[in-house]
Formats: structure tokens, sequence, C-alpha cells
């Protein structure tokens, strides 16, 4: 009874889980990339791994008149692209004294600082159960207000109360309090992952403008003669500089 109300998935446990909510967990990993570096992505798995497989690549270049063809040229290497993704996690919950979290709030022609407005006159009343009001924010990325009071023993009363009617401009709506939680992460286990249709170039010398070597590192690995495959998308960082990489879930 403590907890915010949430459906929840147990699997094996449940019948009809096609009505229930589930907690996603999606992957967003940020991977640092060194100068004279390449992310290279095929459409096909199997063209990374035979590429990989490969190692050692020589990546012809346009250089114009030279007559040494050694110079036209370029070694790169081609290791897995591996990232770390979490195998097991833990989050120790806490609540709070003085907070609140309001939900099932109206959708109203109004801008979202007038309706914390609204939220935080009726909550900072007594006669409504509240009190003075030190804080309030829309959660990031919702329609949800966390309150935070000033004294302890606000919150609670409200909590159980579960449900109040909030005026707003003409009408009258019913709003959810529900507990403010936070979360700590106490145990989390990371396991290495490859991705499957990534490649990591390495040792790209910086001897080409950056789009001039991007084009040439495209055509070569697009190349079923030299073991490549269609690209899916590229990425060139040049000698000297630094770049980041974000991985998301693979959909397709």
């Amino acid at each position: 009874s403590a907890l915010p109300e949430k459906k929840v998935v147990f699997k094996g446990l449940t019948v009809n889980k096609e009505d229930m909510n589930k907690l996603m967990l999606t992957p967003l990993i940020h991977y640092p990339l060194p100068g004279g570096s390449a992310l290279i992505t095929f459409e096909e798995a199997k063209v990374a791994q035979r590429i990989i497989e490969m190692r050692e690549h020589t990546v012809e270049l346009s250089c114009g008149e030279l007559e040494e063809l050694d110079q036209c040229r370029v070694g790169v290497q081609a290791v897995p692209m591996e990232i770390l993704l979490p195998s097991a996690l833990e989050i120790r919950l806490t609540q709070s004294s003085r907070s609140i979290l309001v939900s099932d709030l109206p959708s109203l022609d109004i801008s979202r600082e007038a309706l914390l407005d609204k939220v935080e006159l009726f909550f900072s009343k007594t006669k409504n159960g509240g009190s003075e009001v030190a804080s309030r924010e829309f959660l990031e990325d919702s329609d949800q207000v966390v309150l935070t009071f000033t004294k302890d023993g606000v919150a609670e009363p409200l909590i159980e109360r579960g449900h109040t009617q909030v005026p707003i401009g003409k009408g009258k709506y019913k709003v959810k309090i529900s507990p403010c939680m936070s979360g700590d992460l106490s145990n989390l286990q990371l396991q290495p992952s490859r991705c499957p249709r990534t490649v990591l170039l390495l040792g790209i010398p910086d001897v080409l403008s950056e789009e001039s070597m991007r084009d040439a590192l495209e055509i070569h690995f697009q190349k079923a003669s030299r073991g490549g495959g269609e690209v899916d998308a590229l990425a060139y960082v040049p000698a000297g500089q630094t770049g980041m990489a974000v991985f998301v879930e693979d959909t397709g």
C-alpha cells in the first residue's frame, strides 16, 4: 500500500498480460570513439562478421595525380564492436516524507506553468489537507507533478486519501495522489555484448578530408569483391579528434 499503483507483469504468473502495462528497459549506450577510427554498420550481420574475420583491410584512396600507388592506399583494422549491457539490476526505493506525486492532471488550454500555479495553490491550503509548498515541478517527459511541502506530516494523509478534486478555471478535476519514490542503484552487473551488424575500424590516417575519407571507406566496404556489403550507416572520427557513438536497440 506504500507504493504507487502500477500494473506489473510477472512472467509465468499472469494470464491476461496483454491488458497490463510492462516495465521496459531500453538500451541507450554512449561509447567514446578515438581519433582515426570509424564505425560502420552493415545491413546484414554476416557481412560484418566477414569483415571482422578478415581483420586487415587495404582501402584505396582517390589521390589525384600521384604516381606512387602505395601512397594511394591505407591499411585499417576491423575489430568487433563490443559494449557493456546490464545483466542484473537492483534498485532500492525510498519514499519521501515531504513530497507527493500528483497525476491524472487534465489536458487544458493553459501553459504548464499556469497549471503548476493552480495545483500549488490548492495544495498549499490547510482546508484542502495541504500546507506551504517548498517546490513544485513536472517530472521529466511526463504529465506528473512532484510537490514538496516545507514540513513533515502533510504528505502522508494526502497519500492515504488517494484522490481529490482540484478546481481549475471553471471546472473541478479529479487528480491522483501517490507517494513520491526515489531510487538508488544498489547493484549493477554488466556483461559484454557484441553489436552484430557494426564494425569498429581503427588506425585510419589523417590523409584526406573528413568527407572524402568517409566516402572512400563506404565505397570500399560496400563492395562484395572485398568482403563487404550494403552499408546502413558510417561515422568517421579524424585523427586528433574524439567522437561519441550512441547505441540504441536494433528493432529492424
